[in-house]
């Protein structure tokens, strides 16, 4: 439990309350240490998603469930990504480029931590292969569970990992990820954060450089009026960004990647399953 205590100052207006770092972020700072020395290359973009999120709003009125946005582009995604598979290339100890076929993601999800918020990373397997029903109901799932969706032992050795000294705990980081395997079994081989759901209006969100050599922002959604010859129509548009690490791909294949993710989101044929 966080252990807080309140100082009070009478008269000064200096009062503050003082509380223990909680132990869950050690883990970012790792993260954020590990890789900030990354040549990470960034695209600000903007897609209609106009199409999808009518069909999400049919698909919530005919079955009486809702489908997560997040998940539908987690979808597009991983079809993406399979088709231009070079963009979550790991490299190994040696420099060797591995490139797996199935795409693992780590997302985050807001879960109850000791009656506080607390954004939890959660590895989503083979999203290349799964429908947006699927990898909906398992964040859901998640969402719903929190760190009870952990087993006892992993909580309890992961707590004692995060109380060895920092230094120690990025040394056996750099360790193990330097193994591909470990990494997109523990980590996954691309980030995704949805900032957008907590904020209204048009919004791009930069993800600060870590382990991952791709990442995705969901930025936030605005509506646009598109003045056609005989009418005007409303769009909505996502703010997206993609950021790649330039030491494993150049530009033009991320061209091509972020040209065929923006192709099946607008076509949002996967909702359709």
């Amino acid at each position: 439990m966080t252990q807080t205590s309140r100082i009070n100052q009478t008269g000064n207006g200096n009062s503050f309350q003082r509380s223990a770092f909680p132990l869950e972020r050690r883990l970012v700072l790792d993260t954020l240490h590990l890789g900030h020395r990354k040549p990470m290359m960034h695209g600000m973009i903007e897609i209609d998603i106009t199409r999808a999120r009518r069909l999400l709003r049919e698909q919530q009125e005919r079955t009486g469930k809702s489908l997560s946005f997040t998940a539908f582009v987690l979808a597009c995604l991983g079809r993406a990504v399979a088709t231009h598979p070079e963009v979550h290339a790991l490299r190994d100890w040696l420099g060797r480029m591995v490139i797996f076929e199935d795409v693992d993601v780590t997302t985050m999800i807001e879960v109850d931590i000791e009656a506080r918020q607390f954004a939890l990373a959660h590895v989503i397997r083979a999203i290349n292969r799964r429908s947006v029903r699927d990898i909906s109901d398992e964040i859901r799932c998640v969402k719903s569970t929190g760190l009870n969706s952990l087993s006892s032992s992993l909580r309890k050795g992961s707590r004692f990992f995060l109380r060895i000294p920092g230094f120690l705990r990025r040394l056996i980081f750099r360790l193990l990820l330097s193994s591909p395997r470990f990494t997109k079994q523990h980590t996954g081989t691309i980030m995704v954060t949805a900032v957008g759901m907590f904020s209204k209006g048009a919004g791009w969100g930069f993800s600060a450089p870590g382990i991952h050599n791709l990442s995705v922002v969901i930025g936030g959604i605005t509506k646009r009026v598109s003045k056609t010859p005989t009418e005007s129509e409303s769009q909505e548009l996502l703010c997206l960004t993609v950021s790649a690490n330039h030491e494993v791909v150049d530009g033009a294949p991320m061209a091509r990647f972020i040209r065929c993710l923006r192709e099946h989101i607008e076509a949002a044929d996967l909702i359709l399953g």
